[in-house]
């Protein structure tokens, strides 16, 4: 990684011009290989997934200078080089506040071709137009709720000795959800707030411990897609489960959200991208 490419070299946490035409050189990606180097992810992935990215602040003028709105959907798959720095993004959907582009279409060209290059693979994007904004449904992630359980927390950095599973206990499938997962912003240290649903099949985890683990991310500096990984190496790790899926739900910021998957199971769809309350 490049002095060019460190977090600290993007635009967070400094003052900002805001460009109101089309300006895709604002787009800046970080590597995602020294963060994975850090929890032990080197050579082939022991996950796959995605990030999915919702963009509620897109906007842009037709050819007659008309001003049109979208909500913008973006996939981007877990085995791109980079990530992209999320206020960088933001800074890149407005510069197609002023920008005339003759249609939808030549506008989702646009952004598919700026955004693979950036994140360095294919990226998927869906825009939702205002005679559709009405069905856009909302949901919560299904599973056991582990915010019922009383506990008593003292430790609030990660630590993966917290997990634990019985590997003589007998196999189990369970999906486990909080809404509780909190970690603060890699270089800015501002909170970022989340939902977290963990399915596997494996010995069963204790649900006590695995919610002191996830609180422990709440002083924690690291990007979405980070906290995720994070979490995934360090279940599979201490726990051993044979499959096991973590989906994170961010709130917005700057009229983005950020929701990253990483499994490993072969089977089963993607996780749905409905909208939690929060969110």
């Amino acid at each position: 990684m490049t002095t060019s490419n460190l977090p600290e070299a993007s635009p967070l946490g400094k003052p900002t011009a805001y460009q109101a035409e089309y300006t895709p050189s604002l787009l800046f990606p970080i590597p995602r290989e020294q963060k994975r180097i850090e929890i032990g992810v080197t050579g082939t992935l022991p996950f796959f997934g995605v990030d999915i990215w919702n963009a509620y602040e897109l906007s842009w003028l037709n050819l007659r200078g008309k001003p049109q709105v979208a909500i913008a959907t973006f996939t981007v798959p877990a085995d791109s080089p980079n990530i992209i720095e999320s206020k960088s993004f933001k800074l890149y959907l407005n510069s197609f506040n002023q920008t005339r582009i003759a249609s939808p279409e030549a506008l989702v060209d646009m952004l598919r071709t700026d955004l693979s290059d950036g994140f360095g693979a294919t990226v998927s994007v869906k825009l939702t137009m205002p005679d559709a904004f009405s069905s856009v449904a909302m949901g919560e992630l299904d599973g056991l709720l582990l915010d019922r359980l009383d506990i008593e927390v003292n430790e609030y950095s990660p630590n993966p000795g917290l997990l634990k599973a019985n590997q003589e206990d007998a196999i189990v499938e369970e999906t486990f959800v909080s809404h509780l997962l909190k970690s603060n912003c890699l270089v800015t240290g501002q909170p970022d707030w989340g939902s977290v649903q963990i399915r596997y099949v494996g010995p069963q985890i204790d649900q006590e411990l695995l919610l002191q683990y996830l609180i422990g991310f709440r002083n924690h500096n690291e990007f979405h897609e980070q906290c995720v990984e994070r979490i995934f190496m360090d279940i599979m790790r201490q726990c051993k489960p044979q499959k096991l899926s973590v989906y994170a739900r961010y709130t917005r910021r700057g009229g983005l959200d950020i929701n990253p998957w990483r499994t490993n199971f072969t089977t089963g769809q993607r996780p749905s991208n409905l909208r939690n309350a929060r969110q």
